[in-house]
């Protein structure tokens, strides 16, 4: 390509030894790699850029894996596509269940080299990037939470346009800042966050965007509400008190809530966020009207959330401990979030309520003999 063999004669003179003496020009290798797409594609921005033909199967990497949403996305992922075709991996070791589930690498997305030669020797076409720092423990250690939110996701946007993958990285609710509508929030408005979470958030999507526009890269982005689910502990997020209450509940019979009661949240169960996730992955591209979607399930607060639970159990104790800085968070994220485009796009429709939701959550972290007491 002639592109390509121009900038490798600069590069080769530029290495060279000046008649001067003078030590040769350190040039960074990773910075001037290209693939064909990279420089070919230009202004392509409808690209449909899929490495494997439509009647194989993906081959599946997800990044941040033992996170709350990679181990189930996983688990749904390898019922549709096969064990072998869908790789999980963090910097963590895994627990004995997830190891023997299927395929786990150690992979930090920090270490370029390493994500790359993942990629390239387990052909790799999709990737799913799950790696980050929540809001709550990024305020708490902002330098890790720049390197990782933002430094690790310039590691993954550079492989997966040079390879050509499939590319989901999630968003937030945390977009969002205090000067955005909250009620509803719709997919394009104003987005000051006031977190490092929610400003490399904000990054991932318009870095992800003008790859789209700029070399093609087939980039899918959902904005999450708080997830809620049983088989996960709180991570560090500011919606945590809704997986936290199902927990105290059972254990206790008490509960401390970290927000006021008249707080609402856009939230969601888990099996509604893996399926949207899977459901736009495998979306046409055509049927694509924007590369970063909104979507949403029920809106509710604490004293909501709270008067549902105590439905099932009566005798359940709350209080309100507010904690200012997952309080300020809140108070400047959505009430509610507009979902109509993914709806009208690639047909987003969530299965949970919030009765479902309770009762579901209460099914899982076995609550029947507590409700058996209460009776």
């Amino acid at each position: 390509m002639p592109v390509v063999r121009a900038l490798n004669k600069v590069v080769r003179q530029a290495l060279q030894v000046p008649g001067c003496g003078c030590q040769p020009l350190a040039v960074a290798v990773r910075n001037i790699s290209f693939s064909p797409r990279q420089v070919t594609s230009g202004s392509d921005a409808s690209f449909h850029s899929v490495s494997f033909s439509e009647t194989d199967h993906p081959k599946v990497l997800i990044t941040g894996g033992l996170g709350q949403l990679g181990v189930g996305l996983a688990k749904l992922l390898r019922k549709r596509f096969g064990k072998n075709n869908v790789i999980l991996s963090d910097i963590r070791k895994p627990p004995s269940n997830v190891f023997h589930s299927g395929p786990f690498i150690y992979s930090d997305i920090l270490d370029y080299k390493n994500l790359r030669e993942i990629v390239v020797n387990n052909r790799i076409t999709w990737l799913v990037h799950y790696s980050a720092l929540l809001s709550a423990v990024g305020e708490a250690n902002v330098p890790l939470a720049r390197a990782v939110n933002i430094t690790g996701l310039h590691n993954i946007l550079d492989i997966a346009a040079e390879h050509g993958l499939r590319l989901f990285v999630p968003s937030t609710i945390g977009a969002f800042g205090p000067t955005s509508p909250r009620n509803p929030t719709p997919d394009l408005c104003i987005q000051r966050p006031r977190t490092i979470y929610g400003v490399s958030k904000v990054h991932a999507e318009l870095m992800g965007e003008y790859y789209h526009h700029r070399y093609g890269l087939d980039f899918r982005c959902l904005r999450y509400p708080g997830i809620i689910s049983a088989d996960s502990q709180p991570g560090g997020g500011t919606t945590d008190y809704a997986v936290q209450i199902f927990h105290d509940a059972v254990k206790t019979g008490k509960f401390e809530c970290n927000l006021k009661p008249d707080t609402r949240l856009p939230m969601m169960y888990i099996d509604d966020c893996l399926r949207a996730t899977l459901e736009v992955m495998e979306a046409p591209a055509e049927t694509l009207s924007m590369r970063t979607y909104n979507i949403n399930a029920m809106s509710f607060t604490p004293e909501e959330l709270v008067q549902e639970v105590q439905k099932q159990l009566p005798d359940l104790q709350v209080t309100y401990d507010v904690d200012l800085v997952r309080q300020a968070i809140a108070d400047s994220w959505p009430m509610n979030f507009d979902d109509s485009n993914a709806r009208r796009d690639w047909g987003w429709k969530h299965d949970y309520d919030l009765p479902e939701l309770v009762q579901t959550m209460f099914n899982y972290i076995g609550s029947d003999s507590c409700i058996a007491r209460a009776n």
